[in-house]
């Protein structure tokens, strides 16, 4: 069993009918004591993903065999793998409730606050309020948008400390455009979802987004120890 995943007591569950699907449904899972069984939270939700479908992550999962599907930026892949989830984000303000009842670090969203997506910058796949670097990006994601998408999320830790230039960045949970509309790269899903989500996560349980497609759930789940569960099932 993947070290961080034995350590975890609560995890997304986000499996995919195959390696191309752009949509796919979402399952939390908890326990009480690491080492106990894993029980499902909630009913399952519907997500879309990368519009290319799923590409292996940088994640803490073992290394995949070599030939498999491996993300790179700009590939239109959400990532396969385990994931740390490390904080969540959304445009209401420090004080507001949805802060309050964050129990991982929360981001307020300013139109300072930026997700760097160029591979040559030293901020690469980091969330950084520009107000307080040194620009040295030509391409960014505004994390206070014009829509719904970013209104609340959360920071999925793919190819993380250290970020690998290239190898993608800026990937969220968050919400979705419509029903049935694919990401760049993310896994998007209803605004109420996410929001229940976001309050779910408790940084004292090690939450991690465990995301597969079928196949390779049916494979690799009695190694990785990972729940019971069959999508649409």
């Amino acid at each position: 069993m993947p070290p961080g995943l034995a350590g975890a007591r609560q995890l997304l569950l986000v499996l995919a009918p195959a390696w191309d699907s752009s949509a796919g449904q979402l399952q939390r899972f908890e326990r009480s004591l690491v080492g106990d069984a894993w029980q499902a939270a909630g009913a399952p939700v519907a997500v879309v993903l990368g519009r290319a479908g799923l590409a292996w992550g940088r994640g803490v999962h073992p290394a995949p065999a070599a030939g498999g599907r491996v993300k790179v930026e700009g590939d239109g892949c959400a990532p396969a793998g385990i994931f740390a989830i490390s904080a969540v984000f959304g445009y209401a303000g420090p004080d507001s409730a949805l802060a309050r009842r964050a129990r991982l670090p929360y981001l307020a969203a300013t139109a300072d606050l930026k997700a760097i997506d160029d591979p040559a910058s030293v901020h690469y796949n980091r969330i950084v309020d520009q107000s307080a670097v040194t620009p040295d990006w030509a391409s960014c994601e505004d994390m206070r948008r014009t829509d719904q998408r970013y209104e609340v999320g959360a920071v999925v830790g793919h190819n993380a400390e250290p970020p690998l230039p290239g190898a993608g960045s800026c990937i969220f949970l968050h919400v979705w455009a419509a029903p049935g509309v694919p990401t760049a790269g993310c896994t998007a899903m209803a605004l109420a979802d996410m929001s229940e989500i976001a309050g779910w996560l408790d940084g004292a349980a090690a939450p991690l987004l465990v995301q597969l497609p079928q196949a390779e759930y049916v494979r690799r789940a009695a190694d990785w120890g990972l729940p019971a569960w069959s999508a649409g099932g």
